[in-house]
């Protein structure tokens, strides 16, 4: 009993960390078009973030708790592995301002541990090749929405002057930014409510039929919203300063592209990176404007640390679980 609190407590502290690093994708648009203050922008994205409970179905939940990893084979410590993989690979990459993926590095650390422990029989390869996918998909959608819905938006408001333009985009990127931390807050938070299902489960407290409890929905989104009201700062640097500069109806088109490919995932069930679909969202109002306006410099070193971060998750899982058997 005493080890399965201390892998939900695990899973909450992931989930802050979660919420903690990925907070700049919520508000670094709108912090670097100075719509809002930084504190403002977080309070407003951390309010959000936890309003998700009342707009998303779990179904992210479920493909993490039931589609990544047979949770016939997992035992509680492929469930600490993962996690404490996942929380060093999320405080590294913070540490260097690389917004990487919090939700590929527990699925990574998932992957790494059950391996380690059954073997690559364990994998549920459908599910994991469907998120991997993703990691290309997500970006690529969040870039091309972004850059036609600012080519509309131009279209639109090119007769007007750029004070007022100015103007009206910075009281709708509050509409736009309110849209993302929702979908951020539904699409992140569900991973970990997966998380803590299967601990329940493979302990004999649920069955594969029964739903999540609130108390695990709630404990999620309270945790996500905790992490993002505290906010890293490091990575809101990269997103908002680093790849491109942004006026406010840039900010408005590159969180409307990535709200709306967030809200399209999640309904599919579909465990994205909102790191990946803001990131393309951005680099997609900046390409309009010409490719020179994006800092591929930067761009490089937030792409290959997508790709790294499932393997490199992977491994430390991998290790995490044979230290844990050793010690035992």
């Amino acid at each position: 009993m005493e080890i399965l609190y201390f892998v939900i407590g695990l899973v909450i502290v992931f989930d802050f960390i979660n919420g903690f690093h990925d907070s700049a994708n919520s508000i670094a648009t709108i912090v670097s078009t100075k719509v809002l203050t930084p504190i403002a922008a977080v309070g407003f994205a951390a309010f959000f973030n936890f309003m998700a409970f009342l707009v998303f179905h779990l179904k992210v939940a479920a493909t993490i708790g039931k589609g990544v990893v047979n949770p016939d084979v997992i035992n509680l410590n492929v469930i600490i592995a993962a996690l404490i993989a996942a929380i060093t690979w999320n405080l590294l990459t913070w540490w260097w301002g690389l917004p990487s993926s919090s939700s590929h590095t527990l699925v990574g650390g998932l992957i790494g541990a059950a391996v380690a422990s059954s073997g690559f029989g364990s994998v549920i390869v459908p599910g994991v090749l469907k998120i991997v996918v993703f990691i290309v998909l997500a970006p690529l959608i969040g870039m091309v929405m972004s850059f036609l819905i600012s080519s509309i938006v131009l279209m639109i408001t090119r007769h007007s002057s750029p004070h007022k333009v100015d103007k009206y985009f910075r009281k709708l990127q509050l509409l736009s930014a309110a849209s993302f931390s929702l979908g951020h807050g539904g699409n992140d938070a569900q991973k970990s409510m997966g998380i803590i299902w299967v601990a329940l489960f493979v302990t004999h407290r649920v069955t594969k039929d029964d739903p999540i409890a609130l108390w695990i929905v709630i404990s999620c989104y309270s945790a996500i919203s905790l992490g993002t009201l505290l906010g890293g700062w490091r990575i809101v640097k990269t997103m908002g300063q680093k790849i491109t500069k942004l006026r406010p109806f840039e900010g408005f088109c590159a969180e409307t592209a990535g709200a709306l490919t967030l809200f399209g995932v999640t309904y599919l069930g579909i465990p994205v990176s909102t790191t990946h679909t803001i990131t393309g969202s951005i680099i997609g109002v900046g390409a309009r404007r010409g490719l020179s306006t994006v800092r591929w410099g930067v761009t490089r070193k937030i792409f290959w640390a997508w790709i790294l971060t499932i393997p490199i998750s992977a491994l430390i899982g991998a290790g995490i679980y044979y230290f844990l058997n050793w010690i035992k």
